[in-house]
């Protein structure tokens, strides 16, 4: 039963792992659900799992796109990556305060509801990926717009224990009118400083021993993540987000309904 559990572990890795690669995300939003409903994980146990997996997914992504994004056209919108991690770093620090305190019938609950604001925010993101313009023109109130929306994904990024990518998208399109390929990058630039803010703070809690107590399973599922995000940055600018968006939406809302459901 254990190797049986490590296989689908080293498999989710891989698919999870390449849907990341290939959009700019850590994937925690798929994966969260299959750590609680599936491999049986207590709600704060599996968030922390999931920033782990977040992590490993988050930082080879970024590399892995390079062919399609170029290091250089990152290094040209440092000052967007500043803006929103200045909002950011504070909103994961508190918020993975807050998340360890709840009990888990509540974070389940939360879990669940922010898994239908992704969705919707993905769908809403998707319909303006056309945008080429910021949406503020004065550079104050778009410095400061950037900076709150930061903190605010901040903080679900750490209650949900994703990297934040699918909300970080959305508003790297609407409010700075970067494209959906840059935004991908420029999201996962964003999200690894977010997700170890919050991971630091995370481990001042005895909720983090889980990570050690589940050592092949971690190792395992990193493997089959790391071969999962260079399939994806290999696959980015093939597959269409007019195909895969809608997909995505549809599995948030089933992943929500799952975890809202969960005893």
């Amino acid at each position: 039963m254990q190797g049986e559990k490590l296989t689908y572990a080293f498999f989710t890795g891989i698919l999870i792992g390449t849907l990341g690669g290939l959009i700019g995300l850590g994937g925690a939003e798929f994966r969260l659900p299959l750590l609680i409903g599936f491999f049986g994980f207590p709600a704060l146990e599996a968030v922390i799992l999931n920033k782990a997996m977040s992590l490993v997914v988050v930082a080879s992504a970024l590399p892995f796109r390079a062919g399609a994004v170029s290091w250089d056209l990152l290094a040209d919108n440092w000052q967007i990556v500043i803006n929103l991690l200045a909002g950011s770093l504070l909103g994961a620090w508190m918020g993975a305060g807050w998340a360890t305190k709840l009990q888990s019938k509540g974070l389940y609950k939360i879990i669940a509801t922010l898994l239908v604001v992704i969705a919707g925010v993905m769908i809403s993101g998707h319909l303006v990926e056309g945008a080429g313009s910021p949406l503020l023109e004065n550079s104050l109130q778009l410095a400061l717009s950037g900076a709150a929306a930061g903190f605010a994904i901040g903080v679900v990024a750490a209650l949900l224990g994703v990297a934040g990518g699918e909300l970080l998208i959305p508003t790297l399109v609407i409010l700075f009118g970067v494209d959906i390929k840059l935004a991908g990058s420029l999201s996962l630039a964003v999200s690894l400083p977010t997700m170890l803010v919050s991971f630091t703070r995370y481990s001042r809690d005895r909720s983090f021993s889980v990570l050690g107590a589940n050592k092949p399973f971690l190792f395992i599922m990193a493997a089959g993540s790391l071969g999962g995000t260079w399939i994806g940055g290999r696959l980015l600018g093939v597959v269409s987000e007019t195909v895969l968006i809608p997909m995505l939406v549809l599995l948030l809302l089933l992943s929500a309904f799952k975890v809202w459901k969960h005893q």
